[in-house]
This record gives C-alpha cells, sequence and structure tokens, in this order.
C-alpha cells in the first residue's frame, strides 16, 4: 500500500457501491422507470446513455451501463429506483460502507460527481470490491466487456456498450489476461482512479488506485497496475519453484 488511507475523491469508482446495493436489494429484471433524477445530469462531458424522462429499461441494463458506459444518468436513476428516493439510497451506501469496515469514505451521489463531501480511500474501495465480489451478479457484471441494450419504449435502437477498462478491453495495449473485472473513474478534480480485480494462479488479487496524475488519454496509472500484477505473478512463480 501507497498513500492507501488517504482520503480521495473516488470518481466513478463509486459506482461499485452503487452495483453492490442494487444487486442486494432488488432483480435485475425489475423495470426502471426514468425520471428528471436519471436526465437531469446528462451532458456532453458526463458520462450517459441519453435517457429520456419516461423511458424504460430493465435494471439488468442499466447495471451493464451503469459499470460497463459509466453512466451517470443510470446511477442516478438505479438509486432512485433502489432507494425510493436518491437520499435514501445515498444514505444506505454509506450505512453499508461502514458495515465493510470502510472507516474514511463518505458518499453524497450514486455516481462519482464531484462533491468536496464525497471522498474515500483506495483502501475503503478495494474493502467494498471484496464484499461485491462475494456476490455472483455483481462479479458477472463488473467482469463484463460487451453488452448491447435493446430498443426501449422511446428509442427504436440498440445501445452498444463496449468496456472503457483497459485491462479489459482485448484491443487495449493495456490488456491483462489474468483481470477479471473492474471500473475506471476520472474527474479533474479526483484524477484517475482505477480499480481491478485478477486472478494469479489460484488465488484473486484487488487492485485500486486514487489521485493518480493525467487526463483521460493517461495511462500510467494502468501500466502500474500492469506492472504490480506481472510482479506479483512471477513473485509466486518463483515461490513456487523453491
Amino acid at each position: 500500500s501507497k498513500g492507501g488511507d488517504e482520503i480521495r475523491y473516488p470518481a466513478s469508482i463509486t459506482k461499485i457501491m452503487t452495483l453492490l446495493l442494487a444487486v442486494e436489494n432488488c432483480s435485475l429484471k425489475e423495470d426502471v422507470v426514468f425520471t428528471e433524477t436519471g436526465t437531469r445530469d446528462i451532458s456532453w462531458d458526463s458520462g450517459n446513455i441519453g435517457m429520456q424522462v419516461g423511458e424504460v429499461m430493465s435494471m439488468r441494463a442499466c447495471l451493464y451501463a451503469l459499470i460497463i458506459q459509466s453512466a451517470n444518468d443510470a446511477a442516478a436513476q438505479i438509486a432512485e429506483h433502489v432507494g425510493g428516493t436518491e437520499q435514501n439510497f445515498i444514505d444506505m451506501m454509506n450505512q453499508r460502507a461502514a458495515q465493510i469496515g470502510c472507516t474514511n469514505t463518505h458518499f453524497v451521489n450514486a455516481s462519482g460527481l464531484p462533491d468536496p463531501d464525497h471522498y474515500s480511500t483506495a483502501h475503503d474501495m478495494a474493502l467494498i470490491m471484496r464484499e461485491g465480489l462475494k456476490n455472483k451478479k455483481f462479479r458477472r457484471i463488473i467482469g463484463a466487456t460487451d453488452y448491447t441494450i435493446k430498443p426501449t419504449n422511446m428509442n427504436s435502437e440498440s445501445r452498444v456498450l463496449h468496456t472503457h477498462h483497459p485491462m479489459l478491453a482485448p484491443e487495449s495495449s493495456y490488456h491483462y489476461d489474468g483481470c477479471i473485472g473492474g471500473k475506471t473513474g476520472y474527474t479533474s478534480e479526483a484524477g484517475l482512479c482505477l480499480a481491478s480485480f485478477a486472478k494469479i494462479y489460484d488465488r484473486e488479487y484487488i487492485l485500486v488506485t486514487a489521485g493518480a496524475a493525467g487526463n483521460t488519454g493517461s495511462a500510467l496509472h494502468v501500466q502500474d497496475a500492469v506492472t504490480i500484477y506481472n510482479r506479483l505473478g512471477s513473485a509466486i512463480e518463483a515461490q513456487m519453484e523453491k
């Protein structure tokens, strides 16, 4: 750990907690009706899938959009659907974080949009990821690379989603074969954030980076993650040979 307990803005890796609460508290088959809550934060520079007020989509599709597209409109609507109100869901996030053992985390939204009172640590986010991986639905969604959202009542076109996580994307030069899930995040306030988990031999490892310097085109933090996993693999190999 390097600064693992330092307070950081988590950006969109916040959505790991949003996913966890959703799979714990509702069925993936439920219909989610979008309201102004889910559509108010749609902008050209914000991750979204362009939902409209009154549009209906399954919870399953919402969750894949949440993770693969990092859709903020889906995050807010999931919060309202699961919690009854967005604020109640946020309260649930903080309560669940405390139950998991997070001691330096406070959420004020379900997406990770910037707010001075929305913070966590790399260690706390790793604890949330570890808790999520106990759930089969969470594990399946956090590890998805592709998903197609079928036409809805207000959109005749399918929405084709492909992962932004460089370690998961087969076409990325930073693709890591052992990586089986994770979430990216970035805001100018938070810097670059990356959560991943990988299987090396017969064990799984979680790695979280928060507050890395650079912009969305930077990848040094991804290279660091790949390097750490590779060194870990080499150390295990050396130990096995003894």
